[in-house]
């Protein structure tokens, strides 16, 4: 039997002046009542004057069959409405982060990161690649990863070099060429000198919860007796390793703290591999200008002493902050001690011992006593020696290049 006018313009006033007030869970009911009063094609009559799908009033019936007992402050179901778009799309956030990697800075203070692509940009590459989203939704997943938005403009960082994207680009393309091979690509770099002492201890930045009018005091006056952590951040496994050093950044000390970490776990992780590749930037024990003797130097004695090629990409110059140990392991380190005073070294070997993150980042950390005199003379037969190991990409030889192991000669 047909649903008089009557009938339905008294449903649709009763749902118009109820649903404004009504939450989720309660106008679903509303519409399964009236549909049910109404019976056979009380469904699709409710659904046409309500304004909402056809389908909407059939779960809403359901619903009041099965009696659903919701718990407090909810509106449906647990696992109820529509899916993240990570849980309907698995690879999205993934291939969000392969766009958005190549781009990334980091602030070795902060947790965050930047990227210098609009998300407008990002959504369109997405939907061009087979995950169809919008730009707003990229936003939020920026977000949730830790992102900080910026324009889509480049941020000055230094004296900008003009293949400067191109390096870039370089760097993640050789990158991935490892990643996919099994083969380690470790990022490295010296955490800025920290004051240590003990009694009353130097300030360290940043707060932490404490007992209200009981800040931990320090001294007012800094006498450094300095800890040098440089590190070696294993990208594939998300792990760090940390040389505590007292004696200086130097390309010897950021040598040995390689040389540690590869015959400490590298060696393990990667029995199998025969060429490495090391991030680094462009200043200090890195530098690729003031210390390139010594530093290439020490990577041919690595070289021969492990059998493996070293590849060497360093970062341009006035960028450092891209490297990705600043962001993926020095921030974190930064985070566990804020607020901490530095009493000893051993403490703050134990501080960068216990950082640890949700994405599982582990990092081992150990004194380097060992003293590196600075000034080293390479003599230029020793250099010719050492440039024989050596071949330059084609593409900035000074930034991009390969130590091979020396060849060992045999007396009869």
């Amino acid at each position: 039997m047909a649903i008089n006018a009557a009938t339905l313009e008294a449903v649709g006033r009763r749902i118009e002046s109820l649903w404004p007030q009504l939450n989720e869970r309660q106008r679903r009911a509303l519409l399964g009542v009236e549909a049910r009063e109404l019976g056979w094609g009380g469904v699709s009559a409710v659904a046409r004057v309500a304004g909402v799908a056809r389908s909407t009033v059939t779960t809403a019936v359901a619903e009041l069959e099965r009696s659903d007992v919701l718990e407090p402050g909810r509106s449906r179901r647990s696992g109820g409405g529509r899916k993240s778009t990570t849980v309907a799309d698995p690879g999205l956030a993934a291939a969000l982060d392969a766009l958005v990697d190549p781009a990334t800075r980091g602030d070795p203070m902060s947790p965050l990161r930047w990227t210098a692509k609009s998300t407008l940009s990002l959504a369109e590459a997405l939907s061009a690649s087979g995950h169809p989203v919008s730009d707003q939704t990229v936003a939020a997943l920026l977000r949730d990863a830790g992102y900080s938005l910026q324009a889509n403009a480049k941020v000055r960082e230094g004296r900008q070099h003009p293949d400067r994207d191109a390096q870039f680009r370089h760097i993640h393309g050789t990158g991935r060429r490892f990643l996919r091979a099994k083969d380690p690509m470790v990022s490295v770099d010296a955490k800025k000198k920290e004051l240590v002492g003990a009694e009353p201890g130097y300030k360290n930045g940043g707060r932490e919860w404490e007992p209200k009018d009981g800040p931990v005091r320090v001294g007012t006056h800094d006498f450094p007796d300095p800890a040098v952590p440089y590190g070696v951040y294993d990208v594939g496994a998300n792990t760090g390793w940390v040389s505590v050093g007292s004696d200086g950044d130097t390309a010897a000390f950021a040598v040995e703290t390689l040389r540690r970490w590869w015959f400490g776990v590298g060696k393990v992780r990667y029995p199998k591999s025969k060429r490495l590749l090391v991030c680094a930037d462009a200043g200090g024990s890195n530098g690729y200008r003031l210390r390139l003797r010594l530093r290439k130097r020490e990577l041919a004695q690595l070289a021969t002493e492990t059998g493996l090629s070293i590849t060497v990409c360093h970062f341009p110059p006035g960028t450092s902050k891209w490297n990705r140990i600043e962001h993926r392991l020095f921030a974190h380190i930064t985070m566990n001690w804020r607020g901490r005073p530095l009493t000893s070294h051993e403490v703050v070997i134990e501080l960068i011992g216990a950082t640890t993150t949700r994405a599982g980042l582990t990092v081992h950390a150990e004194a380097d006593t060992n003293s590196y005199p600075r000034k080293i003379k390479i003599s230029d037969a020793e250099m010719a020696m050492v440039t024989r190991q050596i071949k330059p990409y084609a593409f900035h030889g000074e930034w991009n290049y390969t130590i091979r192991p020396a060849k060992q000669t045999t007396t009869v």
